[in-house]
């Protein structure tokens, strides 16, 4: 047997051992590939007083030099793109040819973004009420920032936090999801091979109960980056309160199909939007909300192209499109809600069930249900497995009430060929991003994202400037006008 990777934790600019670790399992191959770090308090505390040491120095660190150390990760990120891809499908699960490598370019896409962004702060030189003074405000670092993320798109979505938060001048401690801490534990070698500052970026895997509650409540962190489920979001919330935080957590997001849509264009976006990364994902279409006169239609056309073009299987083999579900709670949250479903009335139009003959149990079935009611678990809760759920509705103003009632706000998607009824759906739906005639899982890494105010989707935005304006500050400074600048009574200047 080849010997187990180890994954270490990165501590002040050391990498360091743990007196205890924990197996990374292939959810593809249930075979342990690394032994990782099992982090605890202790070494949370050590991570985030490191960061704290660091803070003041890389806070003073000019724009262009934290620019050129983040340009230095993005390249190396596409320098190893084979390995980072090759662990990512191993770890997570998901197929490396249609979705691992993506994934890693993406991630590159990030520290290159956060670089330009970190050139362009900028401040400005507001008006003072009184002619003798001068203003200037200024955006300036909070300090230590913790981020936890989770293990669907493992580079990703720390990256998409970390790398902004660095590039305003904070410095980071990343506790990674258990699942995927040796993929996170790759990356988190490269970012410190840029030559970042020791403490500017520290990486402490562990449980997130015991690792990221101590990162996210500690009194010398000033800002938290979360993303995760709902019930997780909210203790976060609770343990950070007083900081900043950014928290993108879960949807359950509908896919409306009006009458007069492009059927043949929803059935192939609906595969996108309940089969990429096995379903496993916070903007997946976890309902689909189809107008009564075309569901027969709508179902017929999502099956047959399942059939035809959604390939369960090894993720390393480069015909497959869907790999295994990441963990056995996830994989069972699919089995209840299927069950549920069906027991309560839904038909059953393909899969359904854990597919047999590979090497765990974690290969679930890609799914299509008819005759769902809104009233069904896989309806109401976010199922984050391989399923489409079709709900007929009798008119777009009930598709609306249905997305509108929900908790959740993350994201929502419309199809119709009038262009009007889908913005005028797009505006009154309450989510805080909808896409009209594309999937639900469409997205662009530069702009706005995140949960609708007064959901349970989260707050804050990801993307773009966001996640670097929110985890900076104005700072205003007033001073004295330079002397003979202002006049002290009209017409005669200070000598």
């Amino acid at each position: 047997m080849p010997e187990l990777r180890e994954v270490r934790a990165l501590v002040g600019g050391r990498w360091l051992g743990a007196d205890t670790t924990f197996p990374a399992v292939s959810p593809s191959t249930g075979e342990t590939f690394a032994k990782v770090a099992l982090g605890d308090t202790a070494l949370a505390d050590a991570a985030v007083r490191a960061a704290a040491d660091a803070a003041a120095a890389w806070a003073a660190t000019p724009p262009a030099e934290r620019a050129a150390h983040l340009e230095e990760v993005a390249g190396l990120v596409r320098a190893r793109r084979d390995e980072l891809a090759l662990m990512l499908t191993t770890d997570q699960g998901k197929p490396l040819h249609t979705e691992a490598f993506a994934e890693v370019d993406e991630l590159a896409q990030y520290f290159s973004m956060a670089a330009h962004d970190a050139e362009r702060v900028a401040g400005s030189l507001p008006d003072s009420v009184s002619a003798a003074r001068r203003v200037m405000v200024r955006r300036v670092p909070l300090g230590v920032v913790g981020v936890v993320s989770p293990w669907n798109w493992p580079y990703t979505m720390g990256a998409e936090l970390f790398a902004p938060a660095i590039a305003a001048g904070n410095t980071v401690v990343w506790v990674p999801a258990p699942t995927t801490s040796a993929c996170s534990g790759v990356l988190a070698e490269l970012v410190a091979e840029s030559g970042l500052p020791p403490g500017v970026f520290n990486f402490v895997p562990g449980p997130g109960p015991v690792v990221g509650d101590a990162v996210v409540s500690h009194p010398l962190v000033a800002g938290v980056g979360f993303v995760g489920s709902v019930a997780t979001g909210a203790t976060v919330a609770a343990r950070a309160a007083g900081k900043a935080q950014i928290l993108e957590l879960g949807g359950n997001g509908p896919m409306v199909v009006l009458a007069d849509a492009d059927l043949d264009l929803a059935a192939h976006e609906s595969l996108e939007a309940a089969f990429l990364c096995a379903g496993q994902s916070c903007t997946a279409g976890e309902r689909f909300l189809v107008e009564r006169p075309v569901v027969a239609a709508f179902v017929e056309r999502v099956v047959e192209l399942t059939r035809a073009h959604v390939r369960l299987g090894d993720p390393f083999d480069d015909t497959t499109t869907m790999g295994p579900l990441n963990n056995e709670p996830t994989a069972e949250k699919f089995d209840r809600h299927v069950a549920e479903a069906v027991d309560h009335g839904a038909r059953l139009c393909h899969g359904g069930q854990r597919a047999g003959g590979y090497p765990t149990s974690l290969f679930a079935e890609p799914t299509v249900l008819e005759a769902v009611t809104p009233d069904m678990l896989i309806a109401r809760e976010e199922t984050f497995g391989p399923v489409v759920p079709v709900v007929a509705v009798a008119s777009a103003a009930e598709a609306l009430e249905l997305t509108n009632l929900s908790p959740f706000g993350l994201t929502a998607a419309v199809f119709t060929e009038d262009l009007e009824r889908g913005l005028a759906f797009a505006e009154a739906a309450r989510a805080g991003w909808v896409n009209v005639n594309a999937s639900t899982n469409l997205w662009e890494s530069h702009l706005p994202f995140g949960g609708r105010s007064g959901s349970s989707s989260g707050r804050g935005r990801v993307g773009g400037r966001c996640v670097l304006d929110a985890l900076s500050e104005p700072k205003t400074v007033v001073f004295p006008a330079p002397r003979g600048s202002a006049p002290a009574w009209p017409g005669r200047l200070v000598p």
